[in-house]
């Protein structure tokens, strides 16, 4: 019997709202997870409209399986594949695109995926279980100055030195596979943080880790490069971050298909020739309403950006 895990949407009423201005259009929910988000997606189409979901994740595609709507279809791919794969499938252009970057509560929730620094579990952290390298392969290998940098610029942990040092040290005796393993690691070289003494000192070294695994950065900047070009006129481009790096890439992109000029700001007109892509709708993100924190803990540092395409 397959294992179940509850799942809360972030924003999820908000973000299929901002989404859909089309009923009769064609949509793609890049992360589908468990499908939250994808269901009220298919709420707000008409009979003719369209839903094409991505996930990586093998378990999400069989939680897939529990949505029927001819409507609806899902390609066991991540997002940054999205261009590739649609095109693959006769479609060229589409009237919005959501995503929700980040990993989901069920595979939080889940020991055995190695996400989460409170439950033991194998050290794995792959989205993708079917492909890859694990993270305890990864922590194996990898020189210390490499798994340094990734915990300093993935994790923005200012002990990733201390921390690879500790990594090497501990594997010339012991491999270090589990999750508890690098948590008694990490917080033995790490003090509580006074700001937030409740904070897992493993927090960042997680969080650096992961994103490197998964290589969740460059995925996110593939996919929203390719999701400016599959927009037509119009169409919205709707994406939840967790996280400053995340934020950072969405801002930048955003800001870059709004004004691509490169023209120095004395140029009485513009003779670079690059055209603006659309607009940003929101000048500040979207964020959680009280509510949703009260019931929803992991949606705290959410935040919805929305660009349209013009």
């Amino acid at each position: 019997m397959s294992k179940v895990f509850k799942h809360l949407s972030v924003m999820a009423e908000v973000a299929p709202e901002q989404l859909v201005f089309d009923p009769d259009g064609t949509y793609v929910d890049g992360t589908f997870g468990r499908g939250g988000h994808s269901r009220l997606i298919l709420s707000k189409l008409s009979p003719n409209g369209r839903l094409i979901a991505f996930d990586r994740d093998p378990e999400a595609i069989e939680a897939s399986r529990e949505i029927t709507d001819p409507r609806f279809e899902i390609i066991h791919a991540p997002f940054s594949q999205m261009a590739e794969c649609l095109q693959a499938r006769g479609v060229s252009s589409v009237d919005g695109i959501f995503l929700d970057i980040g990993v989901s509560s069920p595979q939080i929730d889940d020991a055995s995926r190695g996400f989460s620094f409170r439950m033991d579990g194998p050290l794995d952290m792959r989205m993708d279980t079917t492909r890859g390298q694990t993270a305890a392969q990864w922590l194996a290998t990898e020189s210390e100055r490499n798994i340094a940098r990734v915990i300093a610029d993935f994790g923005e942990e200012r002990f990733a030195r201390q921390i690879a040092r500790a990594i090497v040290k501990t594997r010339e005796e012991t491999p270090i596979e589990s999750t508890q393993a690098l948590v008694r690691l990490v917080s033995s070289v790490v003090p509580v943080n006074k700001k937030d003494p409740t904070q897992n000192p493993a927090t960042r070294t997680f969080q650096g880790i992961r994103i490197h695994i998964n290589g969740e950065l460059d995925e996110l900047q593939k996919a929203l490069d390719a999701a400016m070009d599959l927009l037509r006129d119009g169409g919205r481009l709707a994406i939840i971050t967790f996280h400053s790096l995340e934020d950072r890439i969405v801002k930048r992109i955003f800001k870059t298909n709004e004004n691509p000029c490169t023209c120095p700001p004395d140029f009485p007109k513009c003779v670079c020739g690059k055209v603006s892509k659309g607009k940003v709708i929101t000048r500040k993100p979207i964020l959680p309403t009280e509510g949703e924190l009260e019931d929803n803990r992991r949606s705290k540092s959410a935040k919805l950006r929305i660009f349209e395409r013009a």
